[in-house]
């Protein structure tokens, strides 16, 4: 399981994904899934964020979803139109 940092926002996005990147690549063949429990700061960088790191998996032959999103991250999702493309689960506490 990958964790996401505590703040992704355009400021640091780029950093972010890197490491996400270089974690992926090491991940065996299968599922991948990342942890947002963590979250505490985002904003729309890290949808852009994920779908990188979903384009990355599925290049490498690797499923990838995301796990304990916060109720926002699920809103921005939907809002452009791209939680069918994620692998969103909810957290327990937003269910």
């Amino acid at each position: 399981m990958l964790l996401l940092p505590a703040t992704v926002t355009m400021e640091d996005a780029r950093d972010a994904l890197g490491m996400l990147e270089q974690a992926l690549k090491r991940e065996p063949e299968g599922d991948i899934v990342i942890d947002a429990s963590g979250l505490q700061q985002f904003d729309t960088a890290l949808i852009a964020l994920l779908l990188e790191c979903e384009r990355l998996a599925q290049a490498w032959g690797k499923r990838m979803s995301v796990r304990h999103m916060p109720p926002k991250l699920a809103s921005l999702a939907k809002l452009y139109g791209v939680d069918g493309l994620l692998q969103l689960e909810a957290s327990a506490a937003a269910v």
